[in-house]
């Protein structure tokens, strides 16, 4: 017999509070951006363009939310980790359709369970990284 579970995600209203407190602290800092909050499975789930984002953000946040709801990594970490890894690790990767290694992108958890990502793109890579984080700590309260 097959055992199924259902894999914990992150709801609608949830999402929307990661987003409602990623924008909050987008306008804190003056920045024009697009977040995107992604269930573990890859779908979206939530997605906020600020007025005046830049267009072509709206997609790099979507790829940053799903690379990190996708590897329950943050995306500025692959930096790192693929430094030390072989050149053909590197390249296969970087052919995987939607993985990005530009911060702004991290996994969403609630306890240890990977529920998500949130993909924040309009703002200098700190910036993104700032406001993804305080979509997270919403979670976490």
């Amino acid at each position: 017999m097959i055992s199924v579970t259902a894999s914990p995600q992150i709801c609608a209203g949830a999402a929307f509070e990661v987003v409602s407190a990623s924008a909050s602290k987008a306008k804190d800092l003056g920045v024009s951006v697009c977040i995107a909050v992604y269930a573990a499975s890859g779908h979206e789930v939530a997605f906020l363009r600020l007025d005046n984002a830049p267009d072509m953000c709206a997609g790099i946040a979507r790829d940053k939310a799903y690379t990190a709801a996708c590897f329950g990594q943050a995306t500025h970490a692959w930096a790192d980790l693929l430094a030390a890894e072989h050149t053909r690790v590197l390249a296969g990767l970087q052919r995987v359709p939607r993985f990005v290694t530009v911060g702004g992108g991290l996994p969403l958890k609630a306890e240890k369970d990977l529920i998500g990502g949130i993909g924040v793109s309009g703002g200098s890579e700190e910036q993104d990284i700032v406001c993804a984080a305080a979509g997270v700590q919403v979670l976490n309260q």
